[in-house]
């Protein structure tokens, strides 16, 4: 949830480093048996967007929707899950100019709209235009606009050939083109308006489905589409699918969600949240199967507010707040025994991903001596105090926060008091910008570590406010600086050492605090055959069968 979860060259060379957790996308299971044509998969999410629906490509921010999407409107590359590594789709190459300034995609031929419109380079260079007229249209409000920083424009210099133009070099570009989110649709949907492209009125793919109907927190439908045959070489169907319609509803009750699968009422039940243990035992007692992997990008991470007079200004607090969480115990109490501990600022499936468990280890002692030498004692009921005032951080949450409470009682054996204020919903929206707290928590879902760019750098942030009160000035620029060097170099060596200098910068003063390593659960049902992520850890439709 991008607002509201505030609370919450050549191909060759550019090749993205991954350590992949959990299932790596391209794993397939029961995959024994002849794939079958035919037949209708049901699958049931958590509840769509209650405020912001929409499923228009460039538009929607919204997970499920962008799931959904991937399977209906194809993208110019792709991207192997197992290593980050983009690769052609729609594409058939590309070239980057040494100024990293162009790209230029050589495009296959034979592509069409599920319309029956070419799929050519006019088109694309239509869905260029369209975006970056969108982006306009909402004042950056479209989730998308992240994905095109510094696009002025394409040209099209010949009828399968297109070149793409920045105003300064984005090395996360490459990557943006294999997203749902720069996915290309017929252009003539970009003379409606924003709102109604967003309700899938004119929203025309070239994948393998075609979006039926989209009937917001009720139904999506899509279905197969004849004649389709330009499959990614990551899928091993690159033609026809097998299934005839996919069914998509939604149901808030995740205990309800589990019985439908278990009972074969629906093919595959997926969460927002990971299942319960108790659910997960349900599924795999039922002859289903529960497949993970974690959500790339930003892990879920704590920020502090860090500004003049608030209590982790002190870098002193800030150590030894990291060093009284235990993540592992964490993990394993909110999640299930054998949840992943998260490693560091991103989740373990986002390229140049390095582990710091290292920096984030548990150490009580470590942190009660950092705020001992800080001037905070032991007072009236185990809490710390200098001063005469007690050592307390503010964190607002919502009901949608798992394992809140444990994180209180964890930092309560070092004297923090850590106070959980329930935020009512018109203070969700106003409680970043005034800095009203001392500690928040976000995330951002992205195969790409520029993703937290869009929380971090004030520049681009989507909330200008928690990213200029997370660091120092100081701090700031650095983060900056850093991110410049990783997005604006066209060496793939320099932006990965980049990233590396950003992930232990961060940790060691303290700018992000890790808590959980988002991991999609989803039950499958034993009838379905083929099933698998992509690199976003989405659905991937094209091998799917059933019995």
């Amino acid at each position: 949830m991008r607002k509201l979860t505030l609370l919450a060259t050549t191909a060759a060379a550019i090749v993205a480093l991954a350590a992949c957790g959990g299932n790596g996308g391209g794993t397939a299971q029961n995959e024994g048996g002849t794939p079958k044509s035919g037949g209708t998969l049901k699958l049931t999410y958590w509840p769509d967007n209650p405020t912001l629906a929409c499923i228009d490509p460039f538009q929607v921010y919204w997970i499920e929707s962008r799931s959904i999407i991937r399977n209906f409107a194809d993208s110019l590359t792709d991207q192997d899950p197992k290593t980050g590594e983009i690769v052609p789709w729609l594409a058939t190459s590309w070239q980057v100019s040494p100024d990293g300034l162009t790209y230029t995609f050589k495009l296959r031929d034979g592509v069409t709209f599920a319309n029956g419109k070419k799929l050519d380079a006019q088109a694309v260079a239509d869905n260029a235009a369209g975006w970056i007229a969108t982006v306009k249209a909402t004042n950056g409000a479209a989730f998308g606009a992240s994905y095109v920083q510094g696009l002025t424009g394409a040209k099209v210099v010949d009828p399968s050939t297109v070149a793409l133009t920045l105003s300064k070099p984005n090395s996360s570009f490459l990557q943006a083109t294999s997203t749902t989110n720069l996915a290309i649709t017929d252009p003539a949907e970009f003379q409606l308006t924003p709102a109604e492209r967003c309700t899938g009125k004119g929203v025309v793919g070239s994948g393998p489905f075609v979006l039926d109907h989209y009937t917001p927190k009720v139904e999506t439908v899509i279905t197969k589409r004849a004649g389709y045959q330009w499959g990614s070489a990551l899928s091993k169907n690159q033609g026809e699918a097998y299934l005839d319609k996919v069914v998509f509803n939604y149901v808030a009750e995740d205990s309800v969600r589990t019985g439908n699968l278990v009972s074969g009422a629906i093919d595959i039940a997926w969460p927002r949240n990971p299942f319960s243990p108790q659910d997960e035992q349900l599924i795999q007692r039922s002859g289903a199967k529960v497949e993970q992997r974690p959500l790339p990008g930003v892990a879920y991470t704590l920020f502090a507010n860090t500004a003049d007079g608030k209590v982790l200004s002190d870098p002193a607090v800030r150590k030894a707040l990291n060093q009284a969480i235990d993540r592992k115990t964490f993990a394993t109490t909110v999640f299930g025994a054998n949840y992943p501990v998260v490693g560091g600022a991103f989740d373990s499936t986002t390229p140049y991903y390095t582990d710091k468990s290292a920096k984030l280890a548990y150490d009580p002692d470590a942190a009660a001596k950092a705020l001992e030498a800080a001037g905070w004692t032991v007072g009236k009921d185990g809490y710390r105090f200098k001063n005469g005032a007690q050592l307390t951080i503010d964190y607002p949450v919502t009901s949608a926060i798992p394992g809140a409470e444990l994180l209180q009682a964890q930092l309560k054996k070092v004297g923090i008091n850590l106070t959980l204020r329930t935020l009512t919903t018109a203070q969700t929206t106003t409680y970043l910008p005034n800095g009203d707290y001392d500690l928040t928590g976000t995330y951002f879902t992205r195969a790409d570590p520029g993703a937290l760019q869009f929380i971090l750098n004030p520049d681009v942030a989507n909330s200008k406010a928690l990213a200029k009160r997370s660091a120092p000035a100081d701090g700031i620029a650095k983060i900056q600086a850093l991110f410049a060097q990783a997005i604006q170099s066209t060496d793939a060596a320099a932006t990965k050492q980049a990233y590396a200098d950003l992930q232990d910068y961060l940790l060691d003063a303290g700018v992000t605090f890790p808590l959980f390593e988002r991991v999609q659960k989803v039950g499958v049902g034993s009838k379905v055959h083929g099933f698998a992520f992509t690199s976003e850890s989405f659905l991937k439709l094209n091998d799917v069968w059933k019995d």
